[in-house]
């Protein structure tokens, strides 16, 4: 068996959704899919973990911590030396996700083996395959591996054909942090655009960017989807208020049409993993209900209504 420490969430699924749960012998502490992962040793931390700060007060705390320091996690080290691992998956795509690439390639030359260090670092769909199978390979599964890629590229290629019959692609800004509002980007404004919409906003292969409120009533989104970095639905929900008090938010086209949404940012978009196609899913559903409705299981979307979105407006 080999043993394996994942310091990523995505990794962790992927690894899952292998088949090779089991082999996991430490994870980090925001690894929670599935299910089974969360009997297991933590080998990071984080400070403001589970904290209960507001958005902003995070905002602020990942800004000042990330200029000081370069980073946000710490390593428990003789927990990672007592459980021995043989392979180590992390990531160097981005600081805010999980433990700096260089420290952990640091450790692991310390540690017995050495064990193998992999690196996902995606940027597109295609790189999650490619991650997919990286994984598979350095656990000796790669045929597994290519089951999965094929099993998961198949129901990209239905969302893609039935998108393409679509008479319109809607404006769809999937918002990936509120307060400060920030875009999406890397691999998610490509499943806008598979899915039969345009993110105007969204930023390609690249970082997420903050926006300025201004830029977004300016975009005029037909559909606005509220999918917070590392946030469950129902903690993104709770950030609503701070949208309805920013100006113009009532004459937002998806405001007055009741197209906003509420989705698990943290299961769906934000990781790199198996479960991104899940958000695409999601995605065609909301973009075109006309086309997907009743396609998919259901995923606890929450449509938020008109009467929810909507601001008061003093006289």
């Amino acid at each position: 068996m080999t043993r394996i420490v994942s310091l990523l969430p995505a990794a962790t699924e992927i690894v899952g959704a292998l088949g090779l749960a089991s082999e996991l012998v430490g994870v980090s502490h925001e690894c929670n899919f599935p299910p089974e992962v969360n009997r297991l040793p933590r080998v990071t931390r984080c400070e403001i973990h589970d904290s209960g700060l507001s958005s902003a007060a995070i905002d602020r705390w990942v800004s000042e911590q990330l200029a000081k320091s370069g980073t946000l996690y710490t390593m428990d080290e003789d927990l990672l030396r007592r459980l021995r691992p043989d392979v180590i998956l992390t990531q160097r795509l981005c600081d805010v996700c999980a433990v700096g690439y260089d420290s952990v390639l640091s450790l692991a030359s310390t540690l017995p083996g050495p064990p193998q260090v992999v690196n996902l670092a995606p940027s597109c769909l295609n790189d999650i395959f490619e991650d997919i199978r990286r994984v598979a390979a350095a656990l000796d599964a790669p045929a597994k591996g290519e089951r999965l890629v094929d099993a998961l590229k198949a129901r990209v290629d239905r969302v893609k054909t039935i998108a393409e019959r679509a008479d319109s692609r809607p404006l769809c800004f999937l918002m990936e942090w509120i307060d400060p509002p920030f875009c999406s980007g890397h691999w998610v404004p490509e499943l806008v655009e598979i899915a039969g919409g345009v993110d105007p906003l969204g930023r390609k292969e690249l970082d997420s960017l903050r926006v300025p409120w201004a830029t977004i009533c300016a975009a005029a989104p037909d559909i606005i989807v509220l999918a917070c970095c590392g946030y469950t639905i129902e903690r993104t929900v709770q950030d609503l208020p701070i949208l309805r008090s920013q100006p113009g938010w009532n004459e937002l086209p998806a405001v007055r049409t009741g197209r906003v949404y509420g989705v698990d940012g943290s299961a769906y978009f934000s990781r790199p993993g198996p479960r991104v196609v899940d958000g695409l899913e999601i995605l065609a559903s909301l973009i075109h209900p006309e086309l997907f409705s009743g396609a998919f299981p259901d995923r606890g979307v929450i449509h938020l209504s008109p009467a929810q979105t909507a601001a008061t407006v003093s006289v």
